[in-house]
């Protein structure tokens, strides 16, 4: 027969195993450290995806060649990053990540490495963007994350060059892998040093193809170790693959038994740039997607696209 302290301390054990295997990511040794920056990461649980660059003023989710930068003409003085801010914790989210730098190759921040960015001397809009976004979203209590499009052989493969993804500076027409690996690299480095209070890097188009797992994490670890990354993969049947840092799939979810650390990015609107005419989804229909992505050890990030003048779409905001 079992006394009473006996059965209280095999359901404590009981109840111990389950937490252990229901954890996110169980199968990582060092995930459930408190201190292990992905085992933080989901504990945000929903968070605004901004995107928001020169895809924005050519009716195009993907812009080929280098466009004119004159055409990055929000047609005001200061975007209203605050607005952005204050939707996104109206919404409940807890933090916010921005396309700093898409397909285009435009950089929304001055960056030491190409002209080709907000300050070149033909763009309208001749303010940092990135610092704009992060005070905003900072002041409001919410983490900040940057999107940094990483150019990956996959691009040629597909599109054969067709979409430069790098500034003129770095230009694959003129420059080899290695050189550009490296100029992202030190892209990344100076976003980092510029802007202390990123909490994480979403990373497009980086998977194995542009540098190994272990490379990756080492790059990450050194610019900072509390630094959160995402690795989305260039080939679209393998997202949410595990690779290095946070996985992250597109407008789908992850399986049920999904155990690693994950991100379930989807569109509010109909695409991830703005475009005329584009109208949000149901709030009923964005709740149950956020139900799901958490239920599967995932945060859930609703990309929220501002119009050409940087505003979000008033049906959206409600």
């Amino acid at each position: 027969m079992f006394n009473r302290v006996t059965i209280l301390l095999l359901l404590a054990l009981a109840a111990n195993s389950l937490t252990a295997a229901d954890s996110p990511a169980s199968n990582s040794k060092d995930f459930n450290n408190e201190k292990n920056p992905a085992h933080q990461f989901l504990d945000q649980r929903f968070g605004m995806f901004l995107h928001y660059n020169m895809a924005t003023y050519h009716s195009a989710q993907w812009v080929p060649g280098y466009v004119d930068p004159r055409t990055f003409n929000p047609g005001v003085k200061t975007i209203d990053t605050d607005a952005w801010a204050d939707a996104a914790k109206a919404a409940g989210m807890t933090y916010g990540v921005l396309t700093v730098k898409h397909v285009s190759g435009f950089c929304l921040w001055d960056s030491k490495y190409t002209t080709y960015d907000v300050m070149h001397p033909e763009c309208p809009y001749k303010k940092d963007l990135v610092a704009q976004f992060i005070k905003s979203f900072k002041s409001r209590g919410l983490k900040v994350g940057l999107y940094y499009c990483w150019r990956n052989p996959g691009f040629d493969d597909r599109v054969k060059g067709k979409f430069k993804v790098l500034p003129p500076e770095c230009d694959p027409a003129t420059h080899s892998l290695d050189q550009q690996i490296e100029f992202q690299k030190k892209q990344i480095a100076e976003l980092l040093e510029k802007y202390p209070d990123v909490f994480y890097v979403w990373n497009d188009g980086l998977d194995p193809r542009v540098m190994p797992a272990q490379q990756a994490k080492e790059f990450f670890h050194t610019l900072n170790p509390k630094l959160t990354f995402s690795c989305n993969w260039w080939d679209w049947d393998r997202k949410g693959d595990y690779y290095a840092g946070i996985n992250v799939t597109e407008t789908y979810h992850f399986p049920e038994n999904n155990r690693q650390p994950g991100e379930t990015c989807w569109c509010l609107e109909k695409k991830w740039f703005w475009d005329h005419g584009y109208q949000p989804k149901p709030a009923k229909d964005i709740v149950k997607q956020l139900r799901i992505a958490n239920s599967r050890h995932a945060n859930f990030l609703l990309n929220v696209a501002p119009d050409r003048s940087g505003q979000l779409v008033p049906e959206s905001v409600k």
